[in-house]
């Protein structure tokens, strides 16, 4: 095995061709171009060719993510065209690989250069993980390749890790498990997925579709706006007391504040009134708060969606951007916040790469410390197949991007920046007054040291701030032991809350941590072992899919399940309802990737599960019933139309699944209301288009034109609304389109 190693790595394997000796080549296929470059770079190959880089040994080349899929079920057979409950469900006996048109003509240049006789093996060099893994294999075995295989395991993407990944290949053979592994998890999410979602809209004849990830992620939505339709508040009050220059509030033995009683509050209100209390402890401790972890993608959208209100989606979308074409941050699809010891000797590189306009002189500050503080980014153990979102070598010119990259950027390089600065020192005075038989708490601090905290402002919270309001009064200076006057004494009414609704940045997190969805012990470490539900790379694209199915909807930045929604969850089968369903393959796939379980028989059971639960929605009695159905009929087939409100507006769309119709009556603008400053919306066709208001104003678009040329702001607010509008496209099935994404949208 050694022998054949060395092999591999000397690479000078000559073979007689034609009569002359030729020098073959090792192909070496990378996931994504990016990173192709980057290996590209590192072994010496600076020739372009069709989708590869050439060099004197080696020869580079790249899928753009998955190139070859499962084939959609119509290419089984032909009554699949056609979607049937009697067809159902749909087992085939193999499952089938198809190339993905989007992508065909790079998979016919990787495809040329598997069967080329000028390459002898193969380093399979896509990601470092199950997906990655399935990623290569798909498309060796669609091209049909059996030439020797090796594989690159690697973390990171520098020049380090690439020449000690190359120096220590590893037969691909080693992987194989994982292959099945990944092979599973895919050929299981089509089984079920396809299934329950074809048998649910032939049932209801609606457009219902459900899967692992997306339905327990719709019933997360569902039992948190049950949960606040149930919930009553309750009135309760606190008592606070004034010391003169400082406030503090009472609590009972049981440390406790809120009184429901609002006789016993203002008995303990008139019981200290106008008496004096004793300082009867005045403790200062002393605190620091460690900075941040650096961002994984979750994070990243979570704060982009709290500070900016951007979707996870896109957040997404300006990431891949600024790792793409401006090349200023790392891979955004990771989920880990740490980076490796090979990564952090290029940290000086890094940081005087961003050391421009707002962030010189804390770049700079950080330069000068010596050495450089890596206890709270440096953690090899804990980087999966990326890295934290960290930004790169390359020098920024922040006149380059757009605002909305900016904003990103910044979210990132602050980060980057803080994580590697000192913590925030504080001293914490602690203080108890007795007054008679009565306590009351209050606290304070003194800033040592601003640390990390010096980088942001006040519009991110902080996740550990308890909301207590006296925790940032400035004390005076007390002893223990002396007596103050209560200058006043005041009940503070309030009501209990609900429980939020989601909203992207909260939903981003259930699903990253669902282990509340499960109750067995080994389950929920098993889904937490898989990282939730979905993937950083996926979670985005999960929520969208959601909002496009019209399933929920956005009012301002809060999520609401609509009636569709509720429906679904009701009729859909109850182990899709839960994370459970995705905790337990975990768990078996984990044990497949380990080779202590038959991938064979997971798939066997899969097609069993999948005739269940077919058998389930078939038998079902529960009824779907569409209570947003208008008296406008469908052009297209004549059938009524439902009126539902899409991401941007107003939309009716056709019942019919088969048909499609989409229609536009209403879309959200960023005009503004000159009354009340709230966004318009404009209703209509042609010349009788106009702008309405939820507090009553209405002004046909002629006259807002007219108004806002005269008040010299041009037509820019117009202008935006019709290129948004210019964008939306008559749709043709939607359905259709999400089912052949399930695979990617699924993982």
């Amino acid at each position: 095995m050694d022998k054949y190693i060395d092999e591999a790595i000397d690479f000078r394997v000559a073979s007689l061709r034609n009569g002359a000796d030729i020098l073959a080549k090792t192909l070496v296929l990378a996931e994504k171009p990016s990173v192709a470059r980057d290996i590209a770079r590192v072994l010496g190959c600076k020739k372009n060719g069709n989708g590869c880089i050439i060099g004197d040994k080696y020869i580079v080349t790249w899928a753009l993510g998955h190139l070859v899929t499962l084939a959609d079920p119509e290419a089984y057979d032909n009554k699949y065209k056609t979607w049937r409950m009697e067809d159902l469900p749909m087992l085939p006996k193999h499952m089938k690989l198809v190339v993905i048109g989007q992508t065909s003509k790079q998979f016919k240049a990787v495809s040329s250069l598997l069967g080329s006789s000028e390459v002898d093996k193969v380093v399979i060099a896509t990601d470092a993980g199950r997906e990655g893994e399935l990623v290569a294999r798909w498309i060796i075995q669609k091209a049909n390749c059996r030439k020797p295989m090796l594989r690159l395991w690697i973390s990171s993407q520098t020049d380090k890790a690439i020449k000690e990944g190359f120096a220590s290949l590893k037969p691909a053979s080693q992987y194989d498990n994982l292959y099945k592994s990944a092979q599973c998890r895919a050929e299981a999410d089509w089984l079920i997925g396809l299934n329950v979602s074809r048998a649910l809209t032939c049932k209801h004849n609606a457009q219902l579709s459900a899967g692992r990830v997306q339905t327990p992620t719709l019933a997360m939505i569902v039992k948190r706006e049950d949960e606040i339709l149930k919930f009553r508040p309750k009135d309760y009050f606190t008592v606070k007391a004034d010391f003169g220059g400082f406030s503090a509030i009472y609590k009972d033995s049981h440390s406790q504040a809120r009184f429901f009683d609002a006789a016993a509050a203002q008995s303990v209100a008139d019981d200290v009134k106008g008496k004096r209390g004793v300082l009867s402890e005045v403790k200062k401790v002393y605190r620091f708060k460690a900075p941040p972890a650096a961002y994984d993608l979750t994070e990243l959208q979570r704060d982009a969606n709290k500070k900016y209100g951007y979707s996870a989606k896109q957040t997404l979308s300006l990431m891949q951007s600024l790792y793409e074409t401006h090349k200023l941050l790392t891979y955004p699809r990771t989920d880990s916040r740490y980076i490796t010891k090979d990564v952090a000797a290029t940290l000086p590189e890094r940081l005087r790469a961003i050391a421009v306009g707002p962030y010189k002189e804390a770049a700079n500050a950080v330069l000068r410390t010596k050495p450089l503080s890596l206890k709270y980014i440096v953690n090899d153990a804990k980087v999966t197949d990326h890295h934290a979102i960290i930004p790169t070598e390359q020098y920024v010119d922040l006149n380059k991007l757009s605002r909305e990259e900016r904003h990103i950027y910044d979210l990132v390089v602050r980060r980057f920046l803080a994580v590697l600065s000192a913590p925030f020192e504080y001293d914490e005075m602690q203080v108890t007054i007795t007054v008679g038989k009565h306590k009351f708490y209050t606290k304070g601090q003194t800033v040592k040291s601003a640390g990390w905290k010096a980088l942001y402002d006040s519009s991110l919270s902080d996740d550990d701030d308890d909301g207590d309001d006296l925790a940032s009064q400035q004390l005076p200076s007390l002893v223990q032991g002396a007596t103050l006057p209560v200058n006043g004494v005041r009940l503070c009414a309030g009501k209990t809350a609900p429980p939020a609704r989601y909203t992207e940045a909260t939903l981003l997190s259930a699903m990253e941590n669902p282990t509340g969805q499960v109750d067995d012990g080994s389950l929920r470490d098993a889904l937490k072992t898989a990282g939730g539900l979905g993937t950083p790379a996926t979670r985005a694209d999960i929520i969208e899919k959601l909002f496009d199915s019209f399933c929920v909807e956005r009012r301002g930045r809060e999520i609401f399940p609509t009636s569709k929604g509720r429906q679904l969850i009701e009729i859909v089968p109850p182990d899709l309802k839960s994370a459970e369903l995705t905790a337990r393959w975990e768990q078996r796939l984990s044990l497949i990737a380990k080779g202590s379980a038959d991938s064979g028989k997971f798939i066997e059971e899969m097609r069993s599960y999948a005739g269940a639960l077919v058998n389930a929605v078939k038998n079902g009695d529960v009824k779907y019933r569409h209570d947003n159905m208008t008296r406008e009929p469908c052009p297209e087939c004549g059938k009524y139309l439902l009126e539902v409100n899409g991401k941007k507006g107003k939309m009716l769309v056709c019942q019919d699944r088969e048909c499609g119709y989409r229609k536009s009556i209403s879309v959200i603008t960023n005009a503004r209301c000159p009354e009340c400053h709230k966004k318009l919306e404009m209703r209509g066709e042609g010349d009788k288009k106009a702008f309405y208001c939820v507090c009553g104003y209405r002004e046909k678009l002629s006259d807002f034109e007219k108004r806002k040329e005269s008040a010299g702001a041009g037509k820019r607010d117009v202008a935006r609304y019709m290129q948004q509008q210019a964008k939306q496209k008559t749709a043709g099935n939607p359905l259709a389109d999400q089912l052949a994404k399930w695979m990617e949208e699924n993982k």
